[in-house]
Parts: structure tokens; sequence; C-alpha cells
């Protein structure tokens, strides 16, 4: 295998957010521990918001505080605005996942602020985060908004611009938080991103029209090296309705071994962990590797 690519497992936070009753902190460190066991070295542990908002997060400072005994492993939490940025210093975050979306109705929809407020802050964020602390700035409905449609083009590459001014090393994630990008989109928008300004773009598919590998196939063929995606296919956006889950870690990794990428994922060890995901009370979960018996016979 001469290609590698860069996996994220997003469960623990994307994967739980949406789900109405409270998953134990036991069973969300425990699924951490699979995709760990798995070969996961990039992990969402959870986000720093308000619990009236998101209750479900309400004890990431617990499972990041486990997910930190893991040698090798690189936490990341979410942090919308300046309280959730100090909760994640003083936690020890290995990376912060800014987030705020590109749309402005999702924008107010998802943060109850405008686009402009919320970037402001977050600009801040960026020039005061300490040095040795990795960023990530998430932009929600790169490709299409819940109340918005399709989001043209320009607009989205308009606002990446924006966000890559703030910090010439920093992260981009392009999220398509409905699950409604079309593979070309896709393309065309990575394609751009990365003559304009290098290789430092991840994705972060959903699957609500089982378009999620598709996605991830057109970014790959696009440059894109970094992948966000969920054991078990469970996840959604509490603030997009309609949208389902995240595209699944299984789906991702059989895709890539298909194609001889390498993941550095196991993959026995992998269906551990999408079946322990699958089965939390209230998920959802989705995606189709975890269901072929003949994938569970694949060394």
């Amino acid at each position: 295998m001469t290609e590698r690519v860069e996996l994220s497992e997003v469960a623990p936070r994307d994967g739980l957010q949406s789900i109405g009753p409270f998953v134990p902190t036991e069973t969300k460190i425990a699924l951490v521990r699979a995709s760990y066991e798995a070969g996961l070295r990039r992990m969402e542990v959870g986000s720093f918001v308000s619990p009236r908002a998101v209750p479900q997060m309400a004890d990431t400072g617990e499972v990041l505080k486990a997910a930190k005994q893991l040698e090798g492993l690189e936490s990341t939490v979410l942090v919308p605005n300046r309280k959730g940025f100090e909760a994640a210093i003083n936690a020890g975050a290995d990376r912060l996942g800014l987030f705020m979306s590109v749309t402005e109705a999702h924008n107010k929809a998802n943060l109850n602020r405008t686009r402009e407020e919320s970037f402001a802050d977050l600009a801040a964020i960026v020039r005061d985060t300490p040095k040795g602390t990795l960023i990530r700035f998430n932009l929600s409905c790169t490709f299409h908004c819940p109340f918005e449609g399709v989001v043209p083009e320009r607009d989205a590459l308009d606002f990446i611009e924006r966000v890559v001014a703030l910090d010439p090393e920093m992260e981009v994630a392009l999220a398509d938080t409905t699950g409604n990008a079309s593979p070309d989109q896709v393309r065309r928008v990575f394609e751009h991103a990365h003559r304009a300004w290098g290789k430092r773009f991840a994705f972060h598919g959903h699957d609500t029209y089982g378009m999620g590998v598709a996605n991830v196939a057109a970014a790959w063929e696009a440059g894109c090296r970094i992948f966000d995606a969920a054991s078990g296919g469970i996840g959604g956006c509490p603030f997009a309705p309609g949208a389902t889950g995240n595209v699944a870690m299984e789906d991702v990794v059989w895709l890539f071994r298909r194609m001889g990428v390498e993941t550095g994922v196991d993959w026995a060890k992998l269906l551990v962990a999408a079946d322990l995901a699958a089965a939390v009370p209230g998920a959802t979960p989705g995606g189709a590797m975890r269901r072929v018996p003949a994938a569970r016979l694949a060394a």
C-alpha cells in the first residue's frame, strides 16, 4: 500500500449528541476504548457546549479525562465559543474543534448567533489558543443547508478563504451536515480548495441520502486525505431537521481497503466498535458493511 488516510472517529460526539435519553458516561468511555483498540488514533470525544442546548454532552470532561489515559490518542473536543474554549483548555484537550456554519440560517439555528458574530469570536479563539494546542475549524453546511438548500460553491469558497486566512497551519473540515451533497459538488469544492490553499482540508460526511461513501470517494479523488466517520453510522445534527447518521467508519475503512489505501485500522476490532455503537439505546445505526456477513469473515 502506497497511500494512507487519516481517520477521525466521531461517534462519541457527533454520533451521540442527538440521542434523547442520556447515554451513561461509562458507555461513552467504552465506545472510545473500542475505537482505540481498533487502531483509531484521532477521536472527537465530546463537546464543551451548553448542557441545556445539548444535554448529551454534559459529561465531556469525564470522557476526555478517560481518553487522555490512552497512549497516542489525539482527543478533540468541539467548542463553539469562548466559554467552551476555556473549558477545553483547562481540561487538556489535544485539539480544539471550532465550529460554525457556512449558511446564516443554520448558524442561527445551531448556535443562536449570526455568522459574523460566530466568526469574530472564533477568530479571537484562534489567536488566543496556546502554542502546542491543535485546532480544527469545522464548517457546517458547506454543501447543503436544511433551511437554505444547496449552497452556491462560490459562497462556500469565499467563506473558506476567510477561515484559511486566520491561521496558515490550521486544519479546516468541510462538512456535509445534511448528507445531501453530490459527489461532483464535493469534488469541485475540494479541488478548488486544494489548488488555492494546500491540502489542509478534511471531509465530514453524513449518509442521509445514501451518498456518504460516494462523497468520501469524491473527496479522496480531489486530494483529501483526512476523513471523519462514526462507527455504526450513528449520529445526526439536532439542529439540521432530517439529517441522519454520519457515514459509517466501517464503510469508509472497507472502501479504502478495496482501493489499497492504508487506514491503520484492525478490521475485526472495528466491527466490535461498530456493533457497540449501533447497540447504544436511542441510536439509529446506519452503514452497510456491519450487515454484510461476508465482510465479517474478511481478515
